[in-house]
């Protein structure tokens, strides 16, 4: 019971400031509309600002286009069907199916189907047709709409916390399954990387969050006139965004291919465990610079130097899971690297090759740049 309350707890301190805006901006909406505008029933301005706000902050800006879009919808098609074919059951239902056809034929949102539904229905059941009835709520709906936003503006939450919240999460997720599969290549435990592998298969939930709680940042440095500063922080997280992604991927098919080859019993080259901990180490050095506002300029250099451990050793492996374990290795340096805000280009020309160069019989020329197969353009693994 105490855990369960804990949780809740903590689920509501997460929404507590959506909910704060909610209840302020409904109140507001209602006094604006009867104060203000003169409406003696509005509504559809509490509820619009409600639905505009939710108990999640994002994609505001588009629900108060969706909220006005769907009113508008359901009310025109409520106001013209029933006072042509009255009211009843079977004539709230056509109304609904068509108010909502509309709206989908209209437009994709859900928003504008739901709102163009309910709206349908409060026209066929409770409010009749009436001489600018229609043009009324409309009024409410974009009023309870800008009001919500307005106050979402005035007192917005702080965009650095969700972005660093959720980018914690998912860095946390990246860096403790390469520590893990080192672990396990460490010890020969094909089970532990098994283990990796079944969490990374839940990891679209971090990546997704991380992405929405982006969304969420930049919108809220966009309306809210005393989080503008934060656009520049927020760009870093967005550039991180995509690599990370892909080196959560590509790491999903490092811990495959390590529990493949641990089963078959192929000898992983030596120093491969030391630079996916190295690796590791990288990924908590970006969340700590990501942070702190500053140019990722340290996890480059530890990306950098795990890759000259790796290309110093034998990398021909004995079996095909290994090989791909040295493959996708070199696709997480390149997503790292890109993460730290170099495009794909720089990243591949900063690494050292993984040979020396065909006919070459110089050890020095494995210090120039070359491209393998998984450097070019557009083959980084993509699970």
């Amino acid at each position: 019971m105490r855990d369960a309350v804990g949780r809740g707890l903590k689920r509501w301190r997460a929404a507590a400031l959506p909910i704060v805006h909610c209840a302020l901006s409904a109140g507001l909406a209602w006094v604006v509309a009867t104060l203000v505008i003169g409406h003696q029933h509005p509504f559809f301005a509490p509820i619009a600002a409600v639905v505009c706000l939710g108990v999640s902050l994002g994609q505001r800006l588009r629900r108060v286009g969706e909220l006005v879009v769907g009113v508008s919808v359901g009310v025109g098609v409520g106001d013209a069907l029933i006072s042509w074919i009255g009211s009843g059951p079977w004539q709230i239902a056509l109304v609904v199916a068509l108010a909502m056809s509309a709206a989908v034929l209209l437009d994709g949102g859900s928003v504008i189907a739901l709102q163009a539904g309910s709206s349908a229905v409060l026209v066929a059941t409770l409010l009749p047709p009436s001489a600018g009835g229609g043009f009324d709520r409309m009024i409410d709906a974009l009023t309870g709409g800008l009001v919500g936003l307005a106050v979402a503006a005035l007192l917005p939450a702080n965009p650095m916390t969700v972005a660093q919240r959720q980018a914690k999460a998912l860095t946390g997720t990246l860096s403790s399954a390469l520590r893990n599969i080192a672990e396990a290549i460490t010890g020969q435990d094909a089970v532990k990387a098994a283990g990796v592998l079944a969490e990374l298969r839940t990891s679209q939930t971090a990546i997704d969050d991380y992405k929405a709680a982006l969304q969420t940042g930049s919108e809220i440095a966009k309306i809210a006139p005393i989080r503008w500063r934060s656009k520049d922080e927020l760009r870093r997280y967005h550039t991180a965004a995509g690599p990370v992604d892909y080196a959560i991927r590509n790491t999903r098919v490092l811990a495959r291919r390590t529990m493949a080859a641990l089963k078959a019993e192929e000898q992983i080259p030596d120093g491969v465990a030391q630079v996916l901990m190295a690796y590791a180490d990288a990924v908590d050095c970006l969340r700590a610079e990501l942070e702190k506002g500053q140019t990722a300029q340290r996890t480059r250099e530890a990306v950098r130097d795990a890759a000259r451990q790796l290309t110093a050793r034998r990398l021909g492996g004995d079996g095909f899971s290994s090989k791909v374990v040295l493959a996708q290795i070199r696709s997480i340096a390149v997503d790292l690297l890109q993460a730290t805000g170099l495009n794909r280009s720089e990243a591949v020309e900063a690494l050292p090759p993984l040979s020396p160069p065909a006919g070459s019989a110089d050890p020095a020329a494995a210090s120039e740049p070359a491209r393998g197969r998984e450097d070019r353009p557009g083959r980084t693994q993509r699970p």
